[in-house]
């Protein structure tokens, strides 16, 4: 490979390794949403896999039951987080084709997994 070639296959890398960087900043204003216990608890959560809100329905507070509503709020919040992270990937598989690019962000780990 001539060092034209490389100098251009090194300026393309750069280009979409800078669009990727400026995918995953779009991405952290993008939310996902998640319920559980049928909606009595709602979580929003951004691309950065932050959670931006949690609501939770005045009937499924029960002093009697906290263990309950811990369960719901954990299953929520997961769920908010999954859907974020899905959308980082389905982001990330438009602009490479669903290609693993070495020197690309490593998005699997985008979400401390």
């Amino acid at each position: 490979m001539s060092k034209k070639m490389l100098g251009n296959l090194m300026k393309e890398a750069q280009k979409l390794q800078e669009k990727m960087v400026r995918m995953q900043e779009e991405a952290s204003q993008k939310t996902a949403e998640a319920s559980a216990g049928g909606g009595m608890v709602t979580v929003r959560a951004n691309g950065s896999g932050q959670l931006i809100s949690i609501t939770i329905d005045k009937e499924v507070v029960n002093p009697d039951d906290v263990d309950m509503l811990q369960d719901l709020v954990v299953a929520a919040c997961n769920e908010a987080i999954k859907r974020a992270h899905e959308l980082v990937n389905e982001e990330m598989s438009k602009m490479t084709g669903g290609l693993q690019i070495p020197g690309m962000p490593d998005i699997s780990n985008f979400f401390g997994k």
